[in-house]
């Protein structure tokens, strides 16, 4: 049951980190470089490692206390 929440998370955090990604690259692209581009490794890469991470602390933060 606590792995099967700690999955679902990271499956939230990871879809929420991506489209959040994608729209600070592709605005900061667009204002910046005047390109209308998206950069997919930096935003695929972020929400992996948030994916991960986050549900992993938060778990180990609710065993302590």
């Amino acid at each position: 049951m606590k792995i099967r929440r700690v999955l679902v998370d990271g499956i939230i955090v990871f879809s929420v980190s991506f489209v959040v990604c994608i729209l600070v690259t592709w605005l900061s692209n667009l204002i910046v470089h005047k390109a209308n581009t998206i950069d997919w490794e930096t935003s695929s890469r972020f929400a992996i490692l948030l994916g991960i991470i986050l549900p992993w602390m938060a778990s180990r933060g609710s065993k302590e206390a």
